[in-house]
């Protein structure tokens, strides 16, 4: 051990500090921060604000030392492994190597099942492809859409967060192909939705009114233990969001396909008004405050529009059936079904006034009627000369009801071949019409809780009776295509049941409704074909089997991780070029860059007591040269510590000599080039590498386009 060095003859002793002195550099606080007995001084106290300025500025100096002692050197040295990573990857072995041939085909059959798919199944449904007009008709084109029923919490209650999140994901991205190519490519002029929009719109607590079930309609017991948590998390705000989500996925798209060029005076109507049971609720278990919000962001769901020369009544037919409830009996709910009874008692008077109203626009007139502007004293005006539509002489226009649930029919009623659940029973030998009853063609004739899957019979005959000249009925609800006529205490109505356009709603290949309309008229409103005895037409529009897809793309990756593992196999045994990088042994790194020290400060007997070396040197020698550990001289002038600015510095540095790392080089592995380990592997440690590296490369490119497509 060193020997402590004299100074002036005697031993050194190190001179004694004040309290003062301790208090101004102790901890880094002046001697004001603290009293004389230890306490606090309130005499500098500092606001807020200068302590943060402070703390911000005392950050900033720390990070910019580091940025300068450390943080250059690990940023230089990761971008520095980092393209020499990118390189290694990027030969051209590796890029045309099988597992990214893979990942190819993986591209173009995720853009087939995400998006190509989608254009081609409606480009099959152009009007011109079914359209059977004459030369020159100029009809006008509406798409009725059903059910949509946006997945919420209340479609499939106890499914864990990430399930859930997925499955709201890839049910809205559907509905978002399937009718953006509606309305890019069809482009209907009108677009009419018929009920459903929500699956548990119903259920989502209003801000206003009484929403507390009412006495004879509770919750099954299936639903009950959700119910506190749906009053508590998902209220009024939460359906706002929800309409908010209707509007991205259906009424954006119809904006934005109104605001193309040449598309300006285009007449075009978007009708989301007619509710649901899961908007609302059915019948007697409607709660108003949930209409009424409904219908103040919706519209009225009772209403009358005329579109292409045809009348278009829409009907709350699940507020109807509350009067044909049996609690209609036991209980008052007028407050349910009375706004549609007064809709169907005045409809005769209303549909005339919609009419003339649509002549009126055809003539260049305005569409409402206008007092007379003059000046006439109070007691000497004629308060019943006002203006009217003049309906008296308007003509009736074909008429078209829209209702979510579906009109009477019998049991066993058969749908027609383009049901997709059940096809129609094959006949027996020598018959030619369908086989009635056909219960599992038929929409079942029944219901339950917060439904009911037709209408009541004698609500379905008056229905067709006070709505008048119906010549076609459409609905939703059933999720599937049914197309019937009905009997003659209906009218010989024909009605259509449209599908679901979502893929959750049990139809393995969701779709639409495409009518084309053309009656001509004069400025009167009288026909100009008088003999034209149709004038609407249908097509069924089918949009893809999301499940077919998804089984395609489980049946090649099956596909997939068989080839990669069949080339796993053969990498040893065929001496092909591996796909997986040999790990390397040392990671190579910017070597102006180091993390660690290439140099070690030389510590002389001194440093250890922390005792300048200029002065202690000189007192000893009095030669300017001093000794080291071992006892040789030094030259104090050229290995002597310099005071610049208040601090020591130059002192002697080892440099860690390039012949040292050249020996510990030899005891490492030895490898192809730079760092490679070049040992010997088993065939079985060669195999498993490549099965986990390919598959692992394919999978995560493969994941990472699948969620591009969908995000």
């Amino acid at each position: 051990m060193a020997r402590p060095y004299n100074y002036g003859g005697g031993s050194y002793k190190p001179k004694q500090q004040s309290t003062n002195s301790w208090n101004q550099h102790a901890y880094g606080y002046s001697s004001n921060f603290f009293s004389g007995d230890g306490s606090s001084n309130n005499g500098n106290n500092t606001s807020l604000v200068e302590d943060f300025v402070a703390f911000v500025k005392k950050a900033l100096r720390a990070l910019v030392k580091f940025w300068r002692e450390r943080g250059r050197r690990m940023v230089v040295t990761a971008i520095y492994n980092t393209v020499h990573q990118i390189k290694r990857n990027l030969t051209y072995n590796r890029i045309l190597s099988v597992p990214h041939l893979l990942v190819g085909f993986w591209v173009v059959l995720l853009l087939w099942g995400e998006r190509w798919t989608f254009h081609s199944m409606v480009e099959n449904c152009a009007w011109e492809n079914w359209e059977n007009w004459p030369a020159g008709a100029q009809p006008h084109r509406v798409a009725l859409v059903a059910d949509p029923q946006l997945i919420d919490p209340h479609s499939y209650p106890g499914r864990p967060w990430p399930i859930q999140a997925l499955t709201i994901k890839l049910t809205d991205n559907y509905m978002k192909r399937g009718y953006g190519q509606l309305q890019e490519q069809l482009d209907p002029d009108s677009v009419f939705f018929l009920g459903d929009l929500f699956d548990g719109g119903r259920e989502w607590k209003t801000a206003h009114g009484d929403f507390r079930d009412p006495s004879w309609g509770p919750h099954p017991k299936s639903e009950q233990k959700y119910l506190k948590s749906w009053n508590k998390h998902y209220g009024e705000f939460y359906w706002l969001k929800e309409y908010g989500r209707f509007g991205e996925i259906f009424i954006k798209p119809w904006i934005k396909s109104g605001m193309e060029s040449g598309k300006e005076h285009k007449r075009r109507k978007f009708v989301t008004s007619l509710p649901g049971n899961h908007d609302l609720g059915f019948g007697a278990e409607i709660k108003v405050p949930v209409r009424n919000r409904f219908e103040t962001y919706f519209g009225e769901g009772n209403r009358v529009d005329v579109v292409g020369n045809h009348t278009f009544v829409s009907v709350d037919s699940v507020s109807m059936s509350a009067e044909a409830s049996p609690e209609a009996a036991r209980h008052d709910l007028k407050p349910i079904y009375m706004p549609t009874k007064i809709f169907l008692d005045r409809l005769q008077w209303l549909k005339p006034i919609a009419v003339e109203k649509e002549l009126r626009m055809m003539r260049g007139e305005v569409p409402e009627v206008q007092f007379k502007h003059k000046i006439e004293e109070v007691d000497k005006a004629n308060f019943k000369d006002k203006p009217s539509l003049g309906t008296e002489n308007t003509p009736e226009l074909p008429t078209i009801l829209l209702s979510h649930v579906p009109l009477y029919r019998p049991p066993g009623t058969p749908c027609g071949p383009l049901r997709e659940r059940h096809p129609p029973a094959k006949p027996p030998k020598g018959q030619t019409g369908p086989v009635v009853p056909d219960h599992g063609n038929a929409i079942s004739v029944s219901r339950g809780y917060q439904y009911q899957n037709v209408l009541d019979e004698q609500q379905s005959i008056s229905l067709l009776k006070k709505v008048g000249n119906v010549v076609h009925a459409f609905s939703g609800d059933d999720h599937d295509y049914c197309e019937l006529v009905h009997s003659e205490e209906q009218r010989r109505v024909k009605e259509i049941t449209v599908k679901s356009i979502s893929m959750a709603m049990g139809v393995n290949k969701p779709g639409f409704v495409l009518v084309s309309l053309w009656n001509p008229l004069d400025s009167g409103g009288k026909p100009l074909n008088p003999d034209q005895k149709q004038t609407l037409q249908t097509h069924l529009c089918i949009l893809p089997s999301q499940l077919s897809t998804y089984i395609r793309y489980v049946g090649f990756a099956i596909i997939s991780v068989i080839i990669l593992v069949v080339r796993a196999f053969l990498v040893p045994v065929l001496k092909l070029t591996p796909f997986a990088l040999e790990p390397e042994v040392q990671g190579v790194q910017y070597r102006g860059s180091a993390l660690l020290p290439v140099f070690k400060a030389k510590v002389e007997d001194y440093d250890e007591y922390g005792f300048p070396s200029s002065g202690l040197g000189s007192s000893r020698s009095g030669g300017g040269k001093g000794r080291d550990r071992s006892g040789s001289s030094v030259g104090g002038h050229g290995h002597s510590r310099e005071k610049s600015k208040g601090k020591w510095r130059g002192q002697p540095r080892i440099e860690i000599r390039s012949d040292e790392r050249e020996e510990e080089e030899k005891w490492r592995p030895k490898g192809r080039g730079m760092g490679y380990n070049k040992g010997k592997d088993t065939v079985a440690t060669v195999v498993v590498r490549e099965m986990w590296t390919t598959i692992w490369r394919a999978t995560w490119m493969v994941l990472v386009w699948f969620g591009w497509l969908n995000w």
